[in-house]
């Protein structure tokens, strides 16, 4: 007599052997990747609400009000990522001209009566229900995916080593019109943003040396133009200047990086511990939930914690880098060298100006800060990043 499985046991066996196949998604997946991403995305829930709960200027009087929106913009940013896996970063990569189209006419309706002003910037656009949208992260994606869309192409069909110089400058082109539209904002912190991914993009598609070398002496020209010409904001300005002068008005346009200090200071090896922080319960640190959330980490987990966040985020780069290197194609490669650079570089600017060494500009930290259309952004980012990875035909 042989015994045989009953209908149920036989359909979880077949669901489980799908699973574990060896060439099945799961196993494809990056969870080294997957794991720190969300990881942090926890993390970074627990952060928002230790500096919102006791905001009662800005939650209503409901304490867990920027925290079940952060939650919901995690999930709907997880959603997205596992949207791009399904897609494939092939089908994206037919759909990266619409892609790009739809974020740059988003960033031109900013400019209209349409958009609106936070914090000096003129860069969203008002949602029904109080949300709002931040059309500069859509661009980050759409700049990524169309340079790498037309980069790849001659080095895939012809097999060049490098792209000719008309290429390139098509691939700058396509960069440029976005990045004036939000300097026009204006919004320093997404234009450097919009630097990096450009430089990361170039490099990975083997662009020679005097191009990258030219983009940079054109960026410090740029740089010292706007300064000299005034096309700055005053508020921006005083920011550049407390930068350069941390000792300048430590109780007007220092405030936020002296206080920042104070807390990240306060927090020595193991922190005051979670919700406990004096400087986060006590407010004294300006959007400390959004631009400064990794002084909430300093203060409330010290060292440690801070150096966990680091870690992690080391990670993502880490996982990143290795998902460029074993791309199926050199559009992978491309795509994924520049978001490694765009989190690279915005995962520096945001702790550097925590601690001083960087000027203020805004932005908020990956994964971590609260800010729906970052959220989805980088989730977006972590996608295509694991769409890439699950059509590799190698180890990693």
């Amino acid at each position: 007599m042989h015994s045989y499985p009953s209908p149920p046991q036989a359909a979880e066996q077949t669901v489980w052997t799908r699973i574990t196949a060896k060439n099945s998604l799961a196993r494809r997946l990056d969870w080294w990747l997957l794991c720190a991403a969300v990881t942090l995305s926890v993390l970074g829930a627990l952060l928002v609400y230790s500096a919102t709960r006791g905001r009662t200027d800005l939650n209503n009087g409901d304490p867990q009000f920027f925290l079940l929106r952060h939650v919901l913009n995690i999930a709907i940013g997880a959603g997205l990522a596992a949207l791009m896996v399904w897609l494939g970063h092939t089908r994206l990569r037919n759909a990266a001209p619409g892609l790009y189209v739809l974020a740059f006419a988003l960033s031109v309706l900013v400019l209209t009566p349409l958009g609106s002003s936070i914090n000096g910037s003129r860069s969203w656009l008002q949602l029904p229900g109080g949300f709002a949208f931040q059309p500069s992260e859509l661009v980050k994606v759409g700049v990524i995916l169309a340079m790498a869309t037309l980069l790849a192409a001659p080095l895939e069909s012809d097999l060049r080593p490098r792209p000719d110089n008309r290429t390139v400058a098509q691939a700058l082109a396509l960069v440029a019109a976005p990045a004036a539209l939000i300097m026009l904002e204006p919004d320093v912190g997404q234009t450097m943003v919009l630097a990096a991914i450009t430089l990361g993009v170039l490099l990975a598609s083997g662009t020679g040396r005097g191009w990258i070398v030219g983009i940079a002496a054109l960026g410090v020209g740029g740089a010292l133009t706007v300064w000299q010409l005034g096309l700055l904001d005053e508020y921006q300005i005083n920011r550049f200047a407390a930068f350069a002068n941390p000792a300048l008005d430590p109780a007007g346009v220092g405030y936020n990086t002296n206080q920042a200090r104070i807390a990240i200071g306060s927090g020595g090896l193991t922190g005051q511990g979670l919700f406990d922080g004096s400087q986060t319960t006590g407010q004294f640190v300006p959007e400390q939930h959004t631009d400064f959330i990794f002084t909430v980490a300093g203060e409330e987990l010290g060292f440690v914690g801070g150096g966990l966040i680091l870690f992690l985020l080391g990670v993502v780069l880490w996982r990143g880098c290795r998902i460029a290197v074993g791309a199926p194609d050199m559009y992978g490669t491309i795509v994924a060298a520049g978001i490694v650079a765009w989190v690279a570089f915005q995962t520096f600017q945001n702790m550097g100006m925590t601690l001083g060494i960087m000027p203020v500009t805004g932005l908020p930290l990956p994964l971590l800060s609260y800010g729906g259309s970052s959220m989805f952004a980088v989730w977006i980012a972590i996608g295509l990043l694991l769409a890439i990875r699950v059509r590799s035909r190698t180890r990693m």
